[in-house]
């Protein structure tokens, strides 16, 4: 696939934009075929609500199509996204040419690609807009914004994309286009290959049905289990869902409060019974559990930021497997109680965790016991880099 891949790179920039139409409404799908015999589509036009992507799959079977390539303005996020999570089931790579520039909406179709090669300044991005005479009041307009990115952010996962690249799109307006340079596309991952990099990083594509060739070459062998050495924990920083944790004249839940201490407040660990640390702010001395605490001696993320956990095991073994063969990008980290917690690959602030949680489970695309955390309990990032 990579070759081939390759191949149709070099052969595109030279005979895939010789004869391209300037976008119209609607998108058009066209067959093409390099002068050495590879086969692709063009995809053109402005994505609408009504285009009929059947057309597009049909015409990818019946041409043997590899790969992808767009000419388009952009046009409806939904659509862009669903012809995106096509272009993934079918397995097929993008590639994008400043010759004709993939922007607004189609960045987010380019993504689908299983391998994606694109130009310096060929995407361009910048934040969404309403279309249409559709009033919207204040209450509905925040909603439509917040279910818009929670929709892009699930997609960004979901295609092995850092959801950063939201964060870029948003500082320019609908109305102007931020074009991404070589190195932004491979910060974000927008890319999976660049030209002279000599390999290619190959998305997340969906299994194949077919068992593997005999003659495949062999994934290389899983690196031997790490580190389960806890390093001892000194000091902290409170971090509680609530905003602020009580200190605890006991080590348990029912005991008198001696204090109550407001998220960010730093705290030195004197001593530990049980999951509960013994600390020490200011002049006052008490417990605190230590899903209350982000101790500075562990490697467990920003602080104040959340991850979200979709699953634990016992083991590293079943944690590896877990995260290697997900359709989104996860994480392991080691916990203090020897388990191994399984998260999304990013850390979110509060609102952003909330709504992705909520968005995700919606589509299946994490378990429904997934939830976000401080992951205060998490020691050190295991896999999989």
């Amino acid at each position: 696939m990579f070759r081939v891949f390759s191949i149709l790179i070099v052969l595109c920039l030279a005979t895939a934009f010789s004869g391209a139409s300037s976008a119209r409404a609607g998108l058009q799908f066209k067959s093409r075929q390099t002068d050495g015999g590879l086969h692709y589509i063009l995809v053109s036009g402005d994505f609408a609500y009504q285009d009929d992507l059947s057309v597009f799959e049909t015409l990818v079977r019946s041409s043997a199509a590899t790969a992808v390539t767009f000419h388009s303005p952009g046009g409806n996020i939904q659509k862009a996204m669903d012809l995106g999570r096509l272009i993934r089931r079918l397995g097929l790579g993008t590639a994008q040419f400043r010759a004709s520039e993939c922007e607004s909406a189609c960045s987010l179709a380019f993504l689908g690609g299983v391998i994606r090669f694109a130009e310096a300044g060929s995407i361009g991005v910048h934040k969404s807009s309403f279309q249409g005479d559709v009033p919207f009041s204040t209450q509905e307009a925040v909603s439509a914004v917040q279910q818009i990115t929670a929709d892009v952010i699930t997609y960004m996962i979901e295609m092995g994309v850092d959801p950063a690249l939201l964060q870029l799109s948003l500082q320019y307006d609908s109305n102007d286009i931020r074009y991404l340079s070589m190195s932004e596309m491979a910060k974000y991952k927008v890319v999976t290959f660049t030209a002279g990099a000599g390999q290619a990083t190959v998305a997340n594509a969906p299994p194949s049905p077919q068992p593997a060739s005999p003659t495949a070459i062999s994934a290389p062998p899983p690196p031997a289990n790490p580190s389960l050495a806890i390093p001892e924990a000194h000091s902290g920083r409170i971090g509680h869902p609530k905003g602020s944790a009580p200190l605890k004249a006991l080590p348990e839940g029912k005991s008198t409060n001696v204090a109550v201490l407001r998220n960010g407040s730093q705290v030195a660990i004197v001593g530990s019974s049980g999951r509960w640390y013994r600390v020490q702010a200011g002049n006052q001395i008490g417990y605190m559990h230590d899903t209350w605490i982000h101790v500075d001696q562990y490697d467990s993320g920003p602080f104040g930021r959340r991850h979200i956990q979709v699953k634990s095991f016992d083991n590293y073994a079943e944690a590896e497997a877990y995260v290697r063969t997900s359709s989104i990008p996860l994480s392991a980290y080691l916990a203090t109680n020897g388990w191994f917690a399984i998260t999304l690959d990013n850390t979110y602030d509060e609102p952003m965790a909330s709504t992705l949680v909520s968005e995700m489970k919606a589509r299946g695309a994490i378990p429904d016991d997934a939830y976000p955390t401080f992951g205060n309990t998490y020691v050190r990032k295991v896999c999989c880099q």
